[in-house]
């Protein structure tokens, strides 16, 4: 495993298309992340195994995403004692709700972050683990703020254009 600080394993290569929108977000700020594809059921031995070993490995933050019963970023949490965020994926008939569900009723004592299903999830789940990270690195922690101030500044931006279209 390479000495990533952000790790983001996924229970399919067909959950790519919207983890990648996670791994982009994470490169925005020059975060490299660790990418795998692992799953709760089908490689349990190796999801232990990489949950129990990610702190010695560098890793910091683990961002964790599945569809149907999102069993992955549990069985993560249960491995490590480092952060983990759950991305439910939209996977089963009900439209990734079930994922949800799975992800943020986790039992006492093993917390998983849990955010929306889906892309806006996965950004999110970039921008949760860049905060955590930037707690304790002055760099990360000015790019957020002016990640965040650029974010107000668009804003500010789309209501004088409205302004201006509602003077008219």
């Amino acid at each position: 495993m390479s000495a990533a600080r952000i790790a983001v394993v996924f229970g399919s290569d067909s959950d790519w298309p919207v983890m990648e929108g996670c791994v982009k977000q994470l490169r925005a700020f020059d975060v490299a992340p660790h990418v795998e594809v692992m799953s709760a059921h089908r490689s349990p031995d190796r999801v232990a195994e990489f949950a129990r070993d990610a702190e010695k490995n560098g890793v910091e933050v683990i961002i964790a995403a599945a569809g149907m019963s999102n069993a992955l970023a549990g069985a993560v949490a249960a491995h490590t004692c480092l952060p983990v965020i759950g991305i439910p994926l939209d996977g089963g008939s009900l439209k990734g709700f079930e994922a949800l569900l799975s992800t943020v009723q986790m039992p006492p004592g093993m917390p998983v972050a849990t955010v929306s299903v889906g892309a806006a999830g996965a950004t999110n789940a970039a921008l949760l683990a860049i905060q955590i990270l930037a707690r304790g690195d002055k760099k990360l922690a000015d790019a957020y703020r002016s990640f965040k101030a650029k974010q107000a500044a668009r804003v500010a931006e789309k209501n004088q254009a409205l302004q201006d279209k509602i003077k008219s």
